[in-house]
């Protein structure tokens, strides 16, 4: 009777830590999906200037979320049920999950060094484009407001492209109407290219290690699912027994 109610205890103890497992990995779910759309959203001119299909990986980020989510929710049914093949089930779940973190998070990395490599020949054609292309006027434009910045390297780069285009009045330090682009104290003349790199390292390095670091905390539910599908088993043994 006594190893019994040591089962049944141990039993409730798991299905807390299980059940409250499944709320925190439910969070973390809910953060990448959020973090893949807001990068997605904050990259998206930046994106469309670099290379073709280049946030999949954050598209890729925010599915994954989406599905952690998911799971988590399925798993309180799962837990409250008590199923011992479920749990088994839910358990082999997190291990996958867990794979998928990783491989989200070396693709992110894989996509910023790609990103990079791209956006300075990706800019420069996009910059040629500019004045027959109102899509491409607005996706410079809002960089170059954003980022305070003007042309690929310098503002001088307007100047050079064949044939030549007058900067833009999105370059402007000061209020459009009394912006003289001729005259350098009145505009940006840093690159945006620059300013786009270091914007692009700063953000998804931290997307990309926050994804592993989260990777390994699957583990945790892993342990605790077989745990308690376990003491299930050995609950019913005894009753029988």
């Amino acid at each position: 009777m006594g190893k019994r109610f040591e089962t049944i205890a141990a039993m409730a103890c798991m299905t807390t830590l299980l059940m409250l497992f499944n709320f925190v990995f439910w969070c973390s779910g809910m953060i990448m999906l959020v973090a893949g759309i807001w990068m997605r959203m904050q990259l998206r001119d930046y994106v469309d200037m670099g290379a073709e299909g280049s946030g999949a990986a954050l598209l890729g980020l925010a599915c994954l979320g989406a599905l952690v989510a998911l799971i988590a929710t399925l798993a309180c049914c799962c837990t409250a049920k008590g199923h011992p093949a479920l749990l088994y089930v839910y358990g082999a779940f997190l291990a996958v999950i867990a794979l998928l973190e990783l491989a989200a998070g070396a693709s992110i990395y894989t996509y910023r060094n790609c990103l990079v490599d791209s956006f300075d020949q990706g800019l420069n054609q996009t910059l040629a484009h500019y004045a027959t292309d109102i899509s491409t006027q607005n996706h410079v434009d809002a960089m170059q407001k954003t980022l305070h910045c003007c042309g690929n390297r310098a503002s001088t780069d307007w100047m050079d492209l064949k044939p030549p285009q007058d900067i833009p009045k999105s370059c402007c330090k000061i209020k459009e109407d009394l912006c003289d682009i001729t005259i350098d104290s009145d505009i940006y003349t840093q690159g945006c290219y620059n300013r786009v790199i270091d914007f692009i390292n700063s953000n998804i390095g931290l997307v990309a290690g926050g994804a592993v670091g989260v990777a390994f905390f699957p583990l945790v539910g892993v342990f605790l699912a077989c745990c308690l599908a376990s003491n299930i088993n050995k609950a019913k043994y005894e009753q029988v027994a």
